[in-house]
């Protein structure tokens, strides 16, 4: 099974995969702003389309918007959501970080200061270094990010446990990590992560309507 899990929203989830009581993580700080879109990230099905619609900030006067296939209800809401799927035991944790907490790393870049903060955090919550670390460029703009501990302490054993997101730059104000949890089979995990991608698109105005 892959565990993907997003430290910030996904907390507790985590504690119980490594039988640890949840620990409380800083929340995102976002800009200023009286638009609730600069605030949250909303959730919203259409039956119609059979589709789950996500929305939240990217920028100012603009947004990312996102499509789940089937229903998908919302079970936190904020800048880190956590979605769960009705039609199965899939979640997906949708997590906005805001650049200000990347200021003063030495990564070159967005994406690898990101991929760094998130090693930084599990290591952390974790107290040991990921034996194994990836991160690779998708075809669809998307960076993935992974680590693997093995350990015979953790829960997970001698198999090991491996936690992913997907990271992806939506501006100079934002990055957006995604995370899918409990989805067994390789294959559906695949799907579900590039329908979700395939659909992501910043945009601006009327369209940034949940």
């Amino acid at each position: 099974m892959i565990y993907a899990l997003t430290m910030r929203s996904c907390s507790a989830t985590l504690a119980v995969l490594l039988g640890l009581s949840p620990m409380a993580l800083a929340a995102n700080a976002s800009p200023n702003s009286s638009d609730p879109l600069q605030e949250s990230v909303q959730v919203r099905f259409d039956a119609r389309m059979g589709q789950t619609r996500v929305v939240g900030p990217a920028a100012p006067e603009s947004c990312f918007a996102l499509s789940l296939p089937q229903e998908w209800r919302s079970q936190t809401g904020g800048l880190d959501t956590r979605l769960k799927a009705v039609f199965s035991d899939a979640e997906l944790e949708v997590s906005l970080r805001s650049t200000h907490e990347l200021r003063g790393l030495p990564q070159p870049d967005l994406v690898s200061r990101d991929a760094a903060l998130l090693q930084q955090d599990y290591e952390s919550l974790l107290g040991r270094p990921a034996q194994s670390v990836s991160l690779a460029s998708l075809s669809t703009g998307a960076t993935r990010w992974s680590a693997t501990w093995v350990d015979h302490h953790l829960p997970s054993g001698p198999q090991g446990m491996t936690v992913e997101t997907l990271i992806v730059p939506l501006s100079s104000d934002w990055v957006l990590e995604l995370s899918l949890t409990n989805v067994t089979e390789k294959s559906r995990y695949e799907a579900l992560m590039k329908a979700m991608l395939t659909s992501l698109k910043v945009q601006r105005g009327p369209a940034c309507a949940a």
